[in-house]
Formats: C-alpha cells, structure tokens, sequence
C-alpha cells in the first residue's frame, strides 16, 4: 500500500529497520537499545492482525468477542478536526471524554467510516488485562523477564500531538496503519511544549502543528526536523520508542487499533521523576536568581553528581538516603515527603 503523504515533514530521515529471529533475539536487542527502530511483521502472526487484514468490521468482531462487560472511556473530538487530539483557542481540550460501552463505540465508528468531517473517537491507553479476556494469551510479544504494562489504543484517523513517556515502549501496529514522527530526548526545546499540568494525556505536549508547522512562530522546530526521524507501519509491525524519545502519532485509516508494552529498566519503587519537576516548578522557579544558583548547586551536587565526595565523610549506617536507594529507603522518603506537603 502507498504510504500516506506525511506533508512537511516527508524529508526526515527513516527509522532504521531490523530483523530478529526469535524472542531471545529480541530480548538481545531490546537490552542494547538506545535509539528507535522497527521490525516489520513481528506480530503478522496475532490472530487480531489477521482479523484486521480481512477488514475493520473483522478487528471490531475480534476485539468484541474478548472484551469485557465494562464502561470504556472513550475520547470524541468535534467533527472538521482532522483527528488533532488537541487545545482549543481557549486552551481546553478539543474534545470530550466519557464511558460507555465498547460495542456501542464500535457501532458509532463503524457509521463514521468513510465520512472526511466525522468527529474523531478515540480510546488511549486501555488495560488490555482488565478490559480483555484471553486478547493478551493470544496476542502479544515475548519480552522475556520484563514485565510490561500492555496497553491497547483503538479509534479513527487521529493526531496525536509529540510527546514523551518516562517508560521504554515497544509498540505495535494490530490494525490500519500508524505514522510515527520521533526526536531525541533533547529535542524538547526545539519542539514547543506546552503545559506541564493541563495536557491532553498527562505529558506536556509540542504546540507545533505537525501537519503544518509555523516556522516564522516555531522557528526553531526546524532544528528538531534536523534530527527527527519517521516511519509508516502496517499491522504486524513493531517500534521501539526508548524511554523520553518524543514521539507524534498518527492513525493513518478510518479504524486503527495499536498494542504497546511499556516498562522501565529500574525498579517500580522509585519515584517519578516528572512529580520532582512538579515540586521544583512550585519550590525552586521563582526563587531570587542567587538562591535558584544555590538549588542548581545542590541538585547537581546530590542528584546529578552523586560521587564520593557527597558521603565519603559521613560515617557508614549514618547516611540515610545518600546511600544507594532501596525499597526501605524509598518508602521512608516517600513517607517524609507526603508529611511535608501535606502542611
């Protein structure tokens, strides 16, 4: 099939592509990672990528007869939108969201099909565990000892605006088709981002318009086209996406359904580091110059740096938490901070 036209931003370079031939393979792979790259048919074998390649109404039937009896929360933008999951001008979201029943988002989707103006429906980020009975024995990817949190995303031609996410993330296309744009972790200057706590999902988002950016407002968005790189992806294939790469996503057909796996290469009991950047936009930001050069200091003195010099003179068993972090000393922490914010 011809790829979609990705408009300005046809000149990027590709995503590189790979093979592997088993899941020890992958697992190998997965371990050395520090940059993006897809494997082609990794999952053609799913039977809900087969289902999807016979046609929408097939994925729908598959999906429908393992979904659980639940309210689902699904997302509808306003008819003209072009499927941008986005602000209004007023800077509140450009859609709405509430529960309902997935045969009756499916039967809502399946009467948009077709129609360019149809309002955008799109469910991100459903637990395929608790939503789904028997979907994940049938149809996932061997990660060997990771464990994941699976996640299933369903709906029509959608934007979704660039992003990062604190976890690793291999995703892979089980219906329609997915456009991937993706920069490195330091692109975030270059990409606009927008607020920190009223966002569409959770993670500040780029204000650029992908499908046609302002260079004369975003000038240097084109320092970011400089370094990004894209791919378009068929069912069955797969994207690893390393932890905080930014990436903008694209469902490129009238139904499109995408499974990802996340998880991080540390343990679940250390704390998120997007909550310490909350706090210091709070404590630290508006600070007099002087005392905000003090903070940088001591973050980079305790947190960055973290080398003898911080503990090779405290005595051993009177370091609390400038020893190495364990799930005692993160509880204790964690304990410490919420009495502190909650005066």
């Amino acid at each position: 099939m011809a790829e979609a036209d990705p408009g300005p931003l046809a000149g990027l370079a590709r995503v590189p592509e790979e093979q592997v031939a088993d899941a020890a393979a992958l697992d190998a792979r997965l371990r050395g990672a520090d940059a993006p790259f897809v494997i082609r048919g990794l999952a053609a074998h799913w039977p809900l990528v087969r289902a999807g390649l016979e046609s929408a109404d097939a994925a729908r039937d598959y999906l429908l007869r393992h979904h659980r009896d639940r309210p689902f929360t699904v997302s509808v933008g306003q008819p003209g939108s072009g499927g941008r999951l986005f602000y209004d001008d007023a800077m509140a979201m450009n859609f709405r969201t509430f529960d309902a029943k997935l045969p009756d988002i499916f039967a809502r989707i399946a009467a948009f099909a077709g129609q360019p103006q149809a309002p955008t429906v799109y469910l991100a980020s459903i637990d395929v565990h608790q939503y789904f009975d028997g979907l994940h024995a049938a149809n996932h990817i061997d990660l060997g000892d990771r464990e994941p949190l699976a996640s299933i995303w369903i709906g029509t031609r959608t934007r979704i605006a660039a992003h990062n996410d604190v976890p690793n993330n291999l995703a892979v296309v089980a219906a329609g088709r997915r456009r991937f744009t993706l920069f490195p972790r330091e692109q975030f200057r270059n990409l606009y981002l927008g607020p920190v706590d009223n966002t569409p999902a959770g993670r500040a988002i780029s204000m650029v318009d992908f499908h046609a950016p302002d260079l004369a407002r975003h000038p240097r968005f084109a320092e970011a086209m400089a370094h990004g790189l894209t791919v378009e992806m068929a069912p069955g294939d797969a994207l690893y996406i390393p932890a905080l790469w930014w990436h903008h996503v694209e469902g490129l057909e009238d139904f499109n359904v995408l499974v990802n796996y996340w998880w991080r290469e540390t343990p679940r009991w250390l704390g998120q580091p997007q909550e310490a950047l909350n706090h210091a936009l709070m404590a630290i930001r508006d600070l007099p110059p002087d005392q905000k050069a003090h903070w940088r200091d001591m973050f980079d003195y305790y947190v960055f740096q973290n080398d003898d010099q911080v503990t090779a003179h405290v005595p051993e068993g009177g370091r609390g938490v400038l020893d190495p972090m364990t799930p005692e000393l993160a509880s204790r922490l964690r304990s410490y901070l919420l009495r502190a914010l909650s005066r």
